[in-house]
């Protein structure tokens, strides 16, 4: 468990790295059924389409998408469960 700065704790990590979509975020919804309200799960993947899927499914289920990055060419998201 790592928290971000002032922010929420990040509970799980989800190594979808090298997965093709719609894998990366339904690991990322399993992962978010086993944590509480307010904590978060930090998301690698590598598949160009997560960017738009991420960003769909967070407005969608009402979820924040506290982070995202592309360091060294893996996405990095951050999902903090609503």
């Amino acid at each position: 468990m790592t928290r971000l700065d002032n922010g929420p704790e990040v509970i799980t990590e989800v190594d979808a790295r090298e997965l093709r979509c719609p894998l990366p975020l339904l690991r990322a919804k399993q992962a978010l059924r086993t944590i509480d309200p307010g904590q978060a799960v930090r998301v690698l993947a590598t598949d160009a389409g997560s960017v738009r899927d991420f960003r769909a499914f967070a407005d969608l289920a009402g979820h924040g998408l506290e982070r995202e990055d592309r360091p060294d060419g893996v996405y990095v998201y951050i999902l903090v469960k609503s």
